[in-house]
């Protein structure tokens, strides 16, 4: 089994290791409220997708959707990097008991609905709570994955100017000595690597490691944590090869440059405009 060795042992990894301060703590809420006003990941790759979606996400006229999974991954996130005492802040568990049954009311019922809207944060049913329990056993399980998490800071912020822009990254987990952590649950672990691919998670890590660069002044090393969301709750560790990053990279920096172009011509093509050849069968 491979083994995580420190990317620099020297002088800059313990300067950066003393002195973590480049990273801001604050809720989720106000990181995302100040996502109007900085460049990030997910917008860059929504422009990278097509300048029409980003413009229209932008100007309000396109809404993230908020699907149940979205919050699973949330509080897995809360559950398996800052712990139980910081779970049961941000999530409830369970439900109003039905006194007829003693069993607990289903989630599609007005009883249940009124208990959660007087929680005052999401809700997470037992049986989904269970899961994120197996999932959590399944990171802990895994040797490498609670190295990479055994210090360091969750959820860290970090606003710099990037590229002309103002941008803003939130890395899941960052390590002073092994770099930055991005904890993904997935369905199967086999398909990791295409999912990766499909969904850019390469451009998110390099726009993440590009921004820490310019406030760090370090190319730190990016991995990925991975946990099944079924059985058998399998759990991996992928490093980021710095060829992949750097390819990434330019990829981001050029849809930078493209982005500027349509901002000073008011211009947001969808990407489809011209004809394409079909010609796999």
């Amino acid at each position: 089994m491979r083994s995580l060795v420190p990317w620099n042992t020297g002088r800059a990894a313990a300067a950066l290791h003393d002195d973590l301060r480049f990273l801001i703590r604050e809720p989720a809420s106000f990181y995302h409220a100040e996502a109007g006003r900085h460049l990030t990941s997910h917008l860059l790759a929504d422009f990278r997708k097509s300048p029409l979606l980003y413009h229209k996400k932008r100007t309000g006229l396109v809404r993230d959707e908020d699907r149940p999974a979205y919050l699973l991954g949330r509080a897995a996130h809360v559950l398996i990097l800052e712990g139980r005492k910081r779970f049961d802040e941000e999530f409830a568990v369970g439900g109003p008991v039905n006194p007829k049954t003693g069993s607990v009311y289903g989630a599609n019922t007005k009883a249940f609905a009124e208990w959660a809207a007087a929680q005052g944060k999401p809700v997470l049913t037992q049986e989904q709570f269970d899961l994120l329990l197996r999932m959590h056993l399944g990171v802990a399980r895994h040797e490498l994955a609670t190295n990479l998490i055994a210090e360091g800071v969750p959820e860290g912020v970090v606003r710099t100017e990037y590229c002309g822009r103002a941008c803003q990254i939130r890395i899941d987990w960052f390590n002073p000595h092994h770099g930055i952590c991005d904890l993904k649950t997935v369905d199967e672990i086999d398909w990791f690597e295409a999912d990766a691919r499909r969904y850019g998670y390469v451009h998110q890590m390099a726009f993440y490691r590009a921004v820490v660069h310019e406030v760090a002044d370090q190319s730190v090393p990016v991995y990925f944590i991975t946990v099944e969301k079924r059985e058998p709750f399998r759990a991996g560790v992928w490093q980021v090869s710095n060829e992949a990053l750097g390819i990434a990279r330019r990829g981001n920096e050029q849809a930078i440059e493209r982005l500027k172009e349509c901002e000073a011509s008011n211009t947001w093509p969808s990407g489809y405009e011209a004809i394409r050849i079909f010609d796999d069968i």
